[in-house]
């Protein structure tokens, strides 16, 4: 079955960017000139991606405004002849079918993603977080997609991380499958946020997966784990019991732009990486007194 409906969750309070996000959602930070769920959605649609289910709360409407038409703003601009700015203005309310559902309570990542079972049905879906920015030839979310379709089961992105950085992620544990250059693993364990001594690997999963609808069933009967909410990772755990879950080491550059550093980061290269603003902007930083 293919691989239609997306699921961004994006209810969480962005609490690291305050006060930027006092009034604004974190997901409409802007990395150069568009907001960060929009790098996230464009993934999404390139890798074949039909349906948008954006999980949101309250003080989170300005999501739902930015991929809705705006009459106002582009009849101003088609007035001033502005045809470059209203073509980018009107490709945002064209990217996909967008539909949103509220996550009256914070309770994590996977209440979240549970939040969203009744739009996504019983199809395989994607869950893709917006703060994971993941810029390369192909994108992320479709090399798991790929993935899925020779697997039959549920995928996660994981990368290679120091050991002392296991705290921050989700860990697999197993081993790769032969015949994959070291890129699928068939996976055994997962542990969220593990001391470096408890972890099973240096592998961490990252904010892309792809599940199927039976994580809704096992989400269900998960109680809340660590941070007191009900964690994705442990539902993933108990899916193993009945099916088999892979990880999939992705290509790609990823960005952390859940956090001020990677956010930055990221705002640096993805200025330098524009061929209308890199030229500009590298001289720019060349002349910094650093």
């Amino acid at each position: 079955m293919r691989v239609r409906k997306a699921v961004f969750p994006a209810a969480g309070w962005g609490t690291r960017f305050l006060p930027a996000t006092k009034a604004q959602p974190k997901e409409m930070l802007p990395l150069v000139d568009r907001p960060v769920i929009q790098y996230a959605v464009e993934e999404a649609v390139a890798a074949g991606i039909e349906q948008v289910i954006i999980v949101t709360s309250s003080q989170k409407r300005a999501i739902e405004d930015h991929f809705d038409l705006s009459f106002e703003l582009e009849h101003l601009l088609e007035e001033r002849g502005e045809i470059e700015r209203l073509r980018q203005i009107r490709h945002i309310s064209d990217l996909a079918q967008v539909a949103y559902v509220r996550q009256k309570e914070q309770l994590g990542l996977g209440h979240a993603v549970l939040m969203a079972k009744e739009l996504v049905g019983h199809e395989p879906f994607a869950v893709i977080l917006s703060d994971d920015v993941v810029v390369g030839e192909r994108p992320c979310i479709g090399q798991l997609i790929h993935a899925y379709h020779q697997t039959h089961s549920s995928v996660v992105a994981v990368m290679e991380v120091a050991p002392d950085e296991t705290q921050r992620y989700g860990v697999i544990g197993g081993e790769p499958v032969d015949g994959h250059d070291g890129r699928l693993w068939r996976v055994d364990r997962v542990v969220e946020k593990p001391r470096p001594e408890d972890a099973p690997s240096n592998m961490a999963i990252i904010g892309r997966y792809i599940l199927t609808p039976k994580i809704f069933d096992k989400l269900e009967q998960t109680t809340r784990g660590a941070g007191g909410e009900i964690q994705l990772t442990d539902a993933i755990e108990a899916l193993m019991e009945e099916q088999p879950v892979h990880g999939y080491v992705f290509e790609g550059t990823r960005y952390d732009a859940g956090t001020t550093m990677g956010w930055l980061k990221a705002s640096v290269e993805l200025a330098l990486a524009r061929p209308d603003l890199g030229p500009e902007f590298a001289e720019y930083l060349r002349g910094l007194e650093i």
